[in-house]
């Protein structure tokens, strides 16, 4: 597995657990203003969610989806971080095995972005908004909080080999 098969699979999987995390939760907390994100816990993950649809559209030669309206449920998001996940993870692997990283594309202020920055901005845009995330659901009381550690996502998904006797 290599360093982009790494980073997609881990950035898929620490945004699902902080959904999964998040099940319990009201509307009336999802929905809580904070000082922090975009504001709410919703609009956090909402706001992730879509600029990976969104990039990755740009990067492909596709128009950028339409705003989201609405609020969606956590298992609404849920679906669609794993689906917008999917097609970007796709569409990166497919640039990279293209050789196509470092070609550009005119993005939506128009301006020339390199294909392996965006990738790289997808993945840092969202472990800073997953630390907010993280942050607002401390605040909320939500217990059994991880640190987001992409070490943990090896041990827990069985990629690494345990180390011999």
């Amino acid at each position: 597995m290599d360093l982009l098969d790494r980073m997609l699979g881990y950035d898929r999987w620490a945004t699902r657990r902080l959904l999964e995390q998040s099940r319990g939760l009201t509307d009336e907390q999802l929905d809580r203003q904070f000082d922090i994100g975009l504001g709410t816990l919703r609009d956090t993950f909402d706001h992730m969610i879509h600029v990976i649809d969104h990039w990755t559209a740009m990067m492909d030669g596709r128009p950028a989806p339409p705003e989201r309206t609405g609020r969606p449920s956590i298992d609404e998001l849920i679906e669609r971080n794993e689906r917008n996940s999917a097609t970007f993870a796709d569409v990166a692997r497919r640039m990279r095995d293209e050789n196509r990283l470092d070609e550009t594309f005119i993005d939506h202020y128009d301006y020339p972005q390199s294909i392996g920055a965006t990738i790289l901005q997808i993945i840092t845009h969202n472990v800073q908004h997953r630390s907010e995330a993280r942050h607002i659901l401390q605040r909320l009381g939500v217990s059994d909080l991880w640190d987001g550690d992409p070490q943990e996502w090896e041990h827990a998904t069985g990629i690494t080999a345990p180390m011999p006797e």
